[in-house]
């Protein structure tokens, strides 16, 4: 059973329509990354999900069950983008009083303070903390109570660099155990290696659904094969490959997806002449931009 099954779903509000015709499935273990820009549905998407907005049309299962149901709820996990808390209540507190709505044990809640990095700070009264400490907040509650499906939104928001890193680790550590994520972010940088396929949304539409080499590969878009030569023989590689010389030493060079074996045997048949390539395909930047401009948007 998908964890999220969503088919076919509109919100209209008025004549206008937030989401339009958009279909997504989410398997158990996945990690979903959900892109677009400010106002392209996203939210709308997720509080339809959460049982929050109605439906216009089409349908939306979550484990087998309708958004909003009793099942539905308690096996979901959700942490929204302005996240918010009881400033009186300690970080514990406040985590414990979320476990007994979950009927989760208090060390448990305990236990989910330490795996996010709050566990000094666990007795501080949270108007103390930074933002990016009630983030840490929000995501232990999210995760609280092994949910099957759990929904993010702009979730590293106020994360230094080393906290994005541990927070990707509780994700990857999840999707191990069988959780579905879905992460709605504008972080693409850090999305790219970390999710197993990516959902563009663009004006309510769904314009891209897959993993990053096969939207590589839909897009079309140029890879970039950087040639490192003798300084004497840059001229030489440069005629053989075709390439497009960048220093004294280093050549560049384009090609599409399909052609990169091919390409990268063209570099080795050069032999001792080549001392080092490097190959960079569309990052995931690239690809957003390509997949939300207008001229793709109807794809």
């Amino acid at each position: 059973m998908s964890a999220l099954n969503i088919n076919n779903v509109v919100k209209r509000y008025g004549t206008h329509e937030v989401v339009c015709s958009v279909s997504l499935k989410i398997d158990p273990g996945e990690r979903i990354a959900l892109l677009g820009h400010n106002g392209a549905g996203k939210t709308t998407l997720i509080r339809m999900i959460l049982g929050l907005t109605p439906l216009s049309a089409g349908s939306i299962e979550v484990l087998g069950t309708a958004p909003g149901a009793r099942t539905a709820r308690s096996s979901i996990g959700f942490l929204p983008e302005a996240v918010a808390f009881q400033g009186a209540l300690s970080g514990r507190e406040q985590l414990r009083h979320f476990a007994r709505l979950k009927s989760v044990s208090m060390g448990k809640a305990d236990d989910l303070l330490e795996q996010v990095g709050l566990g000094d700070a666990a007795d501080r009264k949270i108007r103390t903390y930074s933002k990016g400490m009630r983030q840490r907040v929000g995501l232990a509650q999210a995760i609280m109570g092994k949910p099957k499906l759990v929904l993010l939104d702009e979730p590293t928001s106020g994360l230094d660099p080393v906290s994005r890193h541990e927070f990707y680790d509780i994700v990857r550590d999840l999707a191990d155990a069988g959780t579905a994520v879905l992460i709605s972010s504008h972080a693409l940088t850090e999305l790219e290696t970390r999710t197993d396929r990516i959902a563009i949304l663009r004006k309510g539409r769904l314009v891209a659904n897959d993993d990053l080499t096969a939207l590589r590969k839909t897009a079309a878009m140029p890879i970039v094969v950087r040639v490192t030569t003798l300084p004497q023989k840059v001229e030489q590689v440069a005629n053989e490959l075709g390439a497009r010389r960048v220093n004294g030493q280093i050549v560049e060079l384009t090609c599409l997806q399909d052609e990169k074996i091919t390409t990268l045997g063209r570099v080795s048949g050069l032999g001792d002449l080549i001392r080092d390539v490097e190959v960079t395909p569309a990052s995931l930047e690239e690809l957003y931009r390509h997949f939300s401009s207008s001229e793709q948007g109807g794809r």
